[in-house]
Protein backbone atom coordinates (compact mmCIF):
# COMPACT_ATOMS: atom_id res chain seq x y z
CA UNK A 1 0.00 0.00 0.00
CA UNK A 2 2.90 1.93 0.56
CA UNK A 3 4.26 2.52 -3.04
CA UNK A 4 1.18 4.29 -4.14
CA UNK A 5 1.33 7.04 -1.83
CA UNK A 6 4.72 7.62 -2.75
CA UNK A 7 4.83 7.65 -6.09
CA UNK A 8 1.91 10.25 -5.61
CA UNK A 9 3.83 12.39 -3.63
CA UNK A 10 6.88 12.36 -6.55
CA UNK A 11 4.28 13.13 -9.23
CA UNK A 12 3.03 15.87 -7.46
CA UNK A 13 6.68 17.38 -6.47
CA UNK A 14 7.91 17.29 -9.80
CA UNK A 15 4.16 19.22 -10.91
CA UNK A 16 4.90 21.91 -8.06
CA UNK A 17 8.31 21.62 -9.96
CA UNK A 18 7.36 22.73 -13.10
CA UNK A 19 4.87 25.15 -12.11
CA UNK A 20 7.71 26.76 -10.10
CA UNK A 21 9.82 27.41 -12.97
CA UNK A 22 6.65 28.89 -15.41
CA UNK A 23 5.72 31.09 -12.68
CA UNK A 24 9.34 32.16 -11.77
CA UNK A 25 9.86 32.51 -15.95
CA UNK A 26 6.50 34.90 -16.21
CA UNK A 27 7.76 36.98 -13.61
CA UNK A 28 11.02 37.43 -15.29
CA UNK A 29 9.14 38.66 -18.52
CA UNK A 30 7.33 40.56 -16.77
CA UNK A 31 10.13 42.50 -14.90
CA UNK A 32 11.95 42.30 -17.84
CA UNK A 33 8.91 44.26 -19.60
CA UNK A 34 8.59 46.36 -17.15
CA UNK A 35 12.42 47.19 -17.01
CA UNK A 36 12.15 48.04 -20.47
CA UNK A 37 9.04 50.09 -20.29
CA UNK A 38 10.62 52.63 -17.42
CA UNK A 39 14.09 52.48 -19.57
CA UNK A 40 12.38 53.43 -23.03
CA UNK A 41 11.11 56.69 -21.81
CA UNK A 42 13.63 59.92 -21.33
CA UNK A 43 12.79 61.80 -17.80
CA UNK A 44 13.83 64.76 -19.83
CA UNK A 45 11.52 64.03 -22.73
CA UNK A 46 8.86 66.52 -21.88
CA UNK A 47 11.05 69.49 -22.16
CA UNK A 48 11.46 71.24 -25.03
CA UNK A 49 14.71 72.01 -26.28
CA UNK A 50 16.39 75.25 -27.10
CA UNK A 51 16.89 79.32 -26.00
CA UNK A 52 14.19 81.26 -23.60
CA UNK A 53 15.57 84.71 -23.29
CA UNK A 54 15.24 86.02 -19.64
CA UNK A 55 16.23 89.55 -18.26
CA UNK A 56 17.33 89.91 -14.35
CA UNK A 57 15.21 92.87 -13.37
CA UNK A 58 17.08 93.64 -10.17
CA UNK A 59 18.87 91.72 -7.60
CA UNK A 60 19.57 93.17 -4.25
CA UNK A 61 21.10 91.88 -1.39
CA UNK A 62 22.88 93.94 1.13
CA UNK A 63 26.96 94.52 0.75
CA UNK A 64 27.66 94.41 4.44
CA UNK A 65 25.58 92.42 7.31
CA UNK A 66 26.14 92.05 10.49
CA UNK A 67 26.17 88.69 12.36
CA UNK A 68 21.72 87.47 13.70
CA UNK A 69 21.05 90.56 11.66
CA UNK A 70 17.99 89.35 9.18
CA UNK A 71 17.72 90.35 5.61
CA UNK A 72 16.78 89.21 2.15
CA UNK A 73 18.06 88.13 -0.79
CA UNK A 74 15.52 89.32 -3.74
CA UNK A 75 16.16 88.27 -7.70
CA UNK A 76 13.24 89.84 -9.84
CA UNK A 77 13.67 87.73 -13.18
CA UNK A 78 11.44 88.59 -16.13
CA UNK A 79 10.77 86.03 -19.18
CA UNK A 80 11.70 88.62 -21.99
CA UNK A 81 10.66 86.16 -24.67
CA UNK A 82 7.41 85.28 -26.83
CA UNK A 83 7.44 81.81 -25.47
CA UNK A 84 6.73 80.89 -21.62
CA UNK A 85 9.55 79.22 -20.22
CA UNK A 86 8.82 75.71 -19.27
CA UNK A 87 10.58 75.89 -15.55
CA UNK A 88 12.37 78.30 -14.35
CA UNK A 89 14.89 77.48 -12.24
CA UNK A 90 17.38 79.60 -9.93
CA UNK A 91 20.64 78.08 -8.40
CA UNK A 92 22.15 79.68 -5.78
CA UNK A 93 25.51 79.19 -4.12
CA UNK A 94 28.22 80.32 -1.69
CA UNK A 95 32.17 80.24 -1.57
CA UNK A 96 34.25 82.03 0.92
CA UNK A 97 36.46 85.05 -0.49
CA UNK A 98 38.27 85.99 2.75
CA UNK A 99 40.80 88.30 0.89
CA UNK A 100 38.67 90.20 -0.91
CA UNK A 101 38.48 93.69 0.19
CA UNK A 102 35.07 95.37 1.89
CA UNK A 103 35.69 98.08 -0.64
CA UNK A 104 34.72 96.05 -3.73
CA UNK A 105 31.42 94.84 -2.21
CA UNK A 106 28.78 95.49 -4.34
CA UNK A 107 25.12 96.67 -3.26
CA UNK A 108 22.70 95.89 -6.14
CA UNK A 109 22.53 94.81 -9.33
CA UNK A 110 23.66 91.75 -11.42
CA UNK A 111 27.92 91.79 -11.91
CA UNK A 112 30.15 89.68 -13.85
CA UNK A 113 31.60 86.66 -12.86
CA UNK A 114 34.95 87.75 -14.83
CA UNK A 115 36.58 85.47 -16.69
CA UNK A 116 35.38 82.38 -14.26
CA UNK A 117 31.85 81.26 -15.20
CA UNK A 118 29.87 80.21 -11.93
CA UNK A 119 29.40 76.84 -13.69
CA UNK A 120 33.23 76.40 -13.08
CA UNK A 121 33.16 77.36 -9.48
CA UNK A 122 32.66 74.91 -6.19
CA UNK A 123 29.30 74.42 -4.91
CA UNK A 124 28.95 73.63 -1.19
CA UNK A 125 25.38 71.68 0.18
CA UNK A 126 23.15 73.78 0.96
CA UNK A 127 22.78 77.37 -0.89
CA UNK A 128 24.41 79.48 2.13
CA UNK A 129 26.67 77.16 3.11
CA UNK A 130 30.35 76.93 2.34
CA UNK A 131 32.75 73.75 2.71
CA UNK A 132 35.27 73.80 5.48
CA UNK A 133 39.09 73.21 5.22
CA UNK A 134 39.24 71.91 8.44
CA UNK A 135 40.04 67.83 8.84
CA UNK A 136 38.27 65.97 10.06
CA UNK A 137 35.03 66.98 10.28
CA UNK A 138 31.67 64.57 9.53
CA UNK A 139 30.32 67.36 7.55
CA UNK A 140 32.49 69.40 5.95
CA UNK A 141 29.84 72.10 4.87
CA UNK A 142 29.28 75.19 7.53
CA UNK A 143 26.12 77.33 7.26
CA UNK A 144 26.77 81.04 6.71
CA UNK A 145 23.34 82.37 6.97
CA UNK A 146 20.13 80.52 7.71
CA UNK A 147 17.58 80.59 5.57
CA UNK A 148 14.29 81.10 7.41
CA UNK A 149 11.23 78.63 7.32
CA UNK A 150 9.25 78.62 4.48
CA UNK A 151 11.41 80.86 2.26
CA UNK A 152 11.48 81.32 -0.58
CA UNK A 153 8.82 82.98 -1.46
CA UNK A 154 7.23 85.27 -4.23
CA UNK A 155 7.50 88.86 -2.90
CA UNK A 156 3.68 90.16 -1.22
CA UNK A 157 2.85 86.16 -0.99
CA UNK A 158 2.73 84.41 2.59
CA UNK A 159 3.20 80.66 0.59
CA UNK A 160 6.39 79.23 -0.16
CA UNK A 161 7.46 79.29 -3.34
CA UNK A 162 10.25 77.37 -5.34
CA UNK A 163 10.65 73.69 -4.64
CA UNK A 164 14.26 72.75 -4.20
CA UNK A 165 15.39 70.23 -7.24
CA UNK A 166 17.71 67.46 -7.69
CA UNK A 167 20.38 69.52 -8.87
CA UNK A 168 22.91 70.80 -6.28
CA UNK A 169 20.88 74.47 -4.77
CA UNK A 170 18.48 74.57 -7.24
CA UNK A 171 14.84 76.07 -6.59
CA UNK A 172 12.12 75.64 -9.66
CA UNK A 173 9.36 77.70 -9.65
CA UNK A 174 7.54 76.38 -11.98
CA UNK A 175 6.31 78.05 -15.52
CA UNK A 176 6.81 81.12 -16.38
CA UNK A 177 4.80 83.11 -18.95
CA UNK A 178 5.76 85.57 -21.59
CA UNK A 179 6.64 89.08 -20.57
CA UNK A 180 5.97 88.26 -16.86
CA UNK A 181 8.24 88.65 -13.77
CA UNK A 182 8.84 86.79 -10.72
CA UNK A 183 10.26 88.61 -7.61
CA UNK A 184 11.54 85.78 -5.52
CA UNK A 185 13.14 86.54 -1.87
CA UNK A 186 15.38 84.81 0.41
CA UNK A 187 15.16 85.36 3.67
CA UNK A 188 17.97 84.95 5.56
CA UNK A 189 20.14 85.51 9.04
CA UNK A 190 23.86 85.89 8.82
CA UNK A 191 25.55 83.09 11.51
CA UNK A 192 29.11 83.59 10.09
CA UNK A 193 31.38 86.52 10.21
CA UNK A 194 33.72 86.91 7.50
CA UNK A 195 33.58 88.34 3.57
CA UNK A 196 31.84 85.72 1.09
CA UNK A 197 30.36 86.02 -2.71
CA UNK A 198 26.86 84.60 -3.33
CA UNK A 199 26.59 82.98 -6.66
CA UNK A 200 23.14 82.97 -8.86
CA UNK A 201 22.40 81.45 -12.15
CA UNK A 202 19.14 81.39 -13.82
CA UNK A 203 17.72 78.35 -16.09
CA UNK A 204 14.44 77.86 -17.95
CA UNK A 205 14.33 74.43 -17.32
CA UNK A 206 15.98 71.12 -15.12
CA UNK A 207 17.49 68.95 -17.51
CA UNK A 208 19.67 71.07 -19.07
CA UNK A 209 17.73 71.05 -22.72
CA UNK A 210 15.59 74.22 -21.81
CA UNK A 211 18.19 77.08 -21.84
CA UNK A 212 17.70 80.22 -20.54
CA UNK A 213 19.97 83.23 -21.83
CA UNK A 214 20.13 87.23 -21.85
CA UNK A 215 20.15 89.51 -24.58
CA UNK A 216 23.40 88.70 -25.71
CA UNK A 217 23.33 85.06 -25.50
CA UNK A 218 25.47 84.39 -22.40
CA UNK A 219 23.95 82.73 -18.75
CA UNK A 220 21.83 85.20 -16.89
CA UNK A 221 24.06 85.11 -13.66
CA UNK A 222 25.60 87.38 -11.24
CA UNK A 223 27.08 87.52 -7.68
CA UNK A 224 27.01 89.34 -4.51
CA UNK A 225 30.29 90.08 -2.35
CA UNK A 226 28.92 90.68 1.22
CA UNK A 227 31.16 91.58 4.09
CA UNK A 228 29.73 90.22 7.40
CA UNK A 229 30.77 91.91 10.38
CA UNK A 230 30.92 90.03 14.25
CA UNK A 231 29.69 93.10 15.62
CA UNK A 232 25.98 92.28 16.60
CA UNK A 233 23.56 94.72 15.29
CA UNK A 234 22.66 97.50 18.06
CA UNK A 235 18.74 96.85 19.17
CA UNK A 236 16.23 97.75 21.62
CA UNK A 237 13.03 96.96 23.02
CA UNK A 238 10.31 99.46 21.26
CA UNK A 239 7.05 99.95 23.58
CA UNK A 240 5.09 97.09 21.93
CA UNK A 241 7.69 94.58 22.70
CA UNK A 242 9.65 94.24 19.67
CA UNK A 243 13.15 93.72 19.07
CA UNK A 244 13.92 96.95 17.00
CA UNK A 245 17.16 98.43 15.62
CA UNK A 246 18.44 101.60 17.22
CA UNK A 247 18.73 104.33 15.13
CA UNK A 248 20.85 107.71 15.63
CA UNK A 249 17.34 109.63 16.41
CA UNK A 250 17.16 107.15 19.46
CA UNK A 251 20.04 108.07 21.13
CA UNK A 252 19.65 111.28 23.73
CA UNK A 253 21.99 113.04 26.18
CA UNK A 254 25.83 112.19 25.94
CA UNK A 255 24.89 109.00 24.05
CA UNK A 256 24.43 111.43 20.89
CA UNK A 257 28.06 112.29 19.75
CA UNK A 258 29.05 112.40 16.43
CA UNK A 259 31.50 109.75 16.99
CA UNK A 260 28.83 107.38 18.12
CA UNK A 261 25.95 108.60 15.66
CA UNK A 262 28.72 107.34 13.68
CA UNK A 263 29.23 104.41 14.61
CA UNK A 264 25.46 103.15 14.26
CA UNK A 265 25.31 104.62 10.63
CA UNK A 266 24.16 108.38 11.21
CA UNK A 267 25.19 111.06 9.61
CA UNK A 268 23.63 113.81 11.67
CA UNK A 269 25.47 116.46 14.16
CA UNK A 270 26.21 116.80 17.62
CA UNK A 271 24.33 119.54 19.54
CA UNK A 272 25.18 121.55 23.18
CA UNK A 273 22.38 120.95 25.55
Amino acid sequence: MLPAPLEECASTARSLKARRRIGIGCIGVLLAAGVASCGGTRQDASEPEGNFPVSIVSADFPSKQQLAQNTNLTLAVENSGDTAIPNLAITIFTTSNASTSASTTTTTGTTSTGTTSTQELPTAQGSFSVRSEQEGLAIPFRPVWILEEGFPKYEGEAASAGAEAAQTDTYAFGELPPNQTKRIVWNVTPVQAGTYTVHYRVAAGLEGKAKAVTADGSVPEGEFVVRISSAPPQTRVDDSGKVVPIKPGDIIGEAGTQQQKSELGGSGTSTSP
